[in-house]
């Protein structure tokens, strides 16, 4: 059998090699792509009337005004929200780690735990932007493509899904570890 943590149960692997600089390199590129994600259109949409091109944020407020305000809030949170504190928890995980700190490594834990299982569930506004699109295709009467916004909001959250994974959750004990020692 494989062994596990005695702390938290988790299944004990191997040491994940240059676990900090990956991370920070992949996490970076997030937090730059972050931007475009926000300011690029995410769909433009074509109708008899004309093209419209809107973002995430223009979704949310043109949700939030037609009334539809329980779905403007989950597309706040899931689009506008959920990146920013994940590229934050990453950060502030990333630093801890390499400052040595050994204040509430079992807190930094559970974020490290919280922020990966929040990953998992990033992609649905990217599928909900591409099923429009592939379901919004009447040429004589409208039709709809993902926009540029959509490929770098697509980028942000696959980048912070392979940082929560090249991140090595034992760093921080590492420093708990060498003072018990």
């Amino acid at each position: 059998g494989q062994p596990h943590c005695p702390r938290c149960g988790t299944a004990l692997h191997s040491r994940k090699p240059h676990s900090v600089s990956r991370t920070w390199a992949l996490l970076v590129a997030a937090a730059i792509l972050y931007v475009p994600a926000n300011v690029l259109p995410v769909t433009v949409t074509t109708t008899l009337l004309g093209t419209q091109q809107d973002t995430i944020l223009s979704g949310v407020v043109y949700l939030w005004t037609s009334g539809s305000r329980p779905v403007a809030v989950l597309l706040f949170v899931a689009s506008v929200v959920v990146p920013v504190l994940k590229i934050l928890a990453l950060s502030l995980l990333l630093v801890t780690v390499q400052r040595r700190s050994r204040a509430f490594p079992r807190d930094r834990a559970r974020l490290y735990r919280l922020v990966e299982v929040i990953g998992r569930w990033s992609m649905v506004d990217v599928f909900v932007v591409t099923l429009l699109a592939a379901l919004v295709q009447l040429p004589a009467l409208a039709s709809m493509q993902v926009g540029p916004g959509a490929m770098a909001f697509a980028a942000v959250v696959v980048l912070t899904m392979f940082a929560t994974e090249t991140f090595d959750p034992r760093l921080i004990w590492d420093a708990v570890e060498d003072a018990d020692a």
